[in-house]
């Protein structure tokens, strides 16, 4: 009731990864990220900052994922963060644990792996991807 209150998340899209798209490599943003494309790679919201993913139908992410604010509708393969809010829609397919604050699974939704609540900011986790040298 007299706690801090959560942050809300941005409805605007700072930056757009379009159906078609594949980036190889981490992504750090700051504010609103939309994939509709795939990234092999990490994502990760600056520190102190709300941000805000989503991740359309047809999208896919192998990698780790560290936001305040996230709504899945496509494939994850990797472990999420969300220190705020996590919404998983119905064709969320995650094959990773999940770290979240506030957790809304709707009908269809797939986890393949642990879902663990925390309450104050968990840390940051990032995969490394091996290199094809």
């Amino acid at each position: 009731m007299f706690g801090k209150k959560p942050e809300k998340p941005s409805k605007r899209i700072d930056s757009l990864i379009g159906a078609g798209t594949r980036v190889n490599g981490d992504i750090h943003f700051r504010g609103g990220l939309r994939v509709d494309g795939e990234v092999i790679g990490n994502v990760r919201a600056d520190d102190n900052a709300p941000s805000t993913l989503v991740l359309s139908e047809h999208a896919r992410i192998e990698g780790a994922v560290t936001v305040t604010h996230a709504m899945i509708n496509g494939a994850v393969q990797g472990p999420i963060v969300s220190t705020e809010f996590l919404e998983l829609q119905p064709q969320a397919r995650i094959s990773g644990d999940v770290v979240y604050n506030r957790l809304e699974v709707h009908l269809g939704a797939i986890v393949k792996g642990q879902l663990e609540h925390q309450e104050t900011a968990p840390r940051a986790v990032e995969l490394k991807l091996a290199s094809g040298s």
